[in-house]
């Protein structure tokens, strides 16, 4: 492969991360044997199922594009060998697979993960949001700014500034905090929806709350919509000061990430809204009857069991783990140890 190539190929990598998008690096490492594929060559694989590159004839590509998204998922590296003869060559952390090329050569790739950062967007200017992007900026989340206002310099950890909340730069925000402090509210509420975000939370008092979502119910937006806004954005911390709520949301944002539901350690009198509990994309768990990874946004089968869920791959499983679950997480546990 050539170094102009190569060099695409990193241009390319790095738009990819600046963008948000994750991918995947693949890298032959070793050829044995007629084939199209030669040491060094490369391939970028991206979260939408993009190829890039070149790391084989026609017959190696399914597999490296199918291999790669099992690595994105698992967000594990995969070391793959491609080979007319897979039972002949079996090495520990090598998974062998069949060569179909009529040439008869032996290939072996890397397949590297490279996954994005998680994207926030914050639509607004206000102590609380500049606390907030430099706090998630200092875990590793990008951080985008939206308001007609807004000026860089105010915002030194965002990423990227906007003055303009419809700007298509924010497609892809995974979570949105809208803090236009009455100045542009439906708006950014509406345009916030719009992104289809995992988390999206509005700083507002309760009262200015229940006005916004009325104005935006009477401009024909479906409560369904609405209700898994959260407000008054942030866990209940008994936060004051603009840093202690800034905190207060990134730990519902980290929550939401990780598919955590929290429970308020208030007392009765200080009830707070439960928060949904969403799992992203990639979130997968362990059937605790047949050890399988299931994904949980694709699970069919869940059972529910001492408060939390359970989820598995078949209703075999479930029908087995419902009879006696003490049996089945005693294994689970004693693994985990």
């Amino acid at each position: 492969m050539s170094l102009h190539v190569k060099r695409e190929l990193f241009d390319l990598a790095a738009s990819l991360s600046r963008r948000g998008q994750s991918f995947v690096v693949a890298t032959v490492v070793r050829r044995d044997g007629l084939s199209s594929a030669h040491l060094g060559d490369m391939a970028i694989i991206d979260d939408a199922g993009g190829f890039h590159g070149w790391i084989g004839g026609g017959c190696t590509r399914p597999t490296v594009e199918r291999e790669a998204a099992l690595a994105l998922q698992s967000k594990q590296p995969r070391f793959i060998q491609l080979s007319p003869e897979p039972e002949r060559d079996i090495r520990p952390g090598l998974l062998m697979l069949p060569m179909t090329c009529h040439s008869g050569g032996t290939v072996e790739i890397y397949l590297d993960p490279v996954i994005a950062s998680p994207r926030v967007a914050l639509f607004g200017r206000s102590p609380i949001l500049t606390a907030l992007a430099a706090l998630a900026h200092a875990i590793g989340y990008l951080v985008d700014v939206a308001d007609p206002d807004a000026q860089a310099d105010e915002v030194p950890a965002a990423d990227r500034v906007f003055t303009s909340i419809d700007a298509p730069e924010l497609e892809g925000a995974t979570f949105v905090v809208v803090g236009s402090m009455g100045d542009f509210d439906e708006a950014a509420v509406l345009r916030a929806l719009a992104l289809k975000p995992m988390y999206l939370g509005v700083i507002a008092s309760r009262r200015r709350y229940a006005l916004l979502r009325d104005a935006l119910i009477a401009r024909g937006t479906d409560t369904s919509v609405l209700a898994p806004i959260s407000n008054p954005a942030g866990l209940d911390l008994g936060a004051r000061e603009a840093g202690e709520v800034a905190v207060s949301i990134l730990a519902q944002i980290v929550a939401r990430r990780n598919a955590v539901a929290v429970v308020s350690e208030g007392v009765a009198d200080k009830p707070r809204r439960a928060l949904p509990l969403v799992a992203p994309p990639e979130a997968t768990s362990i059937d605790p009857v047949c050890k399988m990874t299931v994904t949980i946004a694709a699970a069919k089968h869940v059972g529910e069991w001492d408060g939390r869920s359970w989820y598995f791959c078949c209703g075999g499983c479930k029908t087995k783990f419902l009879a006696d679950p003490t049996k089945y997480i005693a294994a689970v546990e004693g693994a985990a140890g």
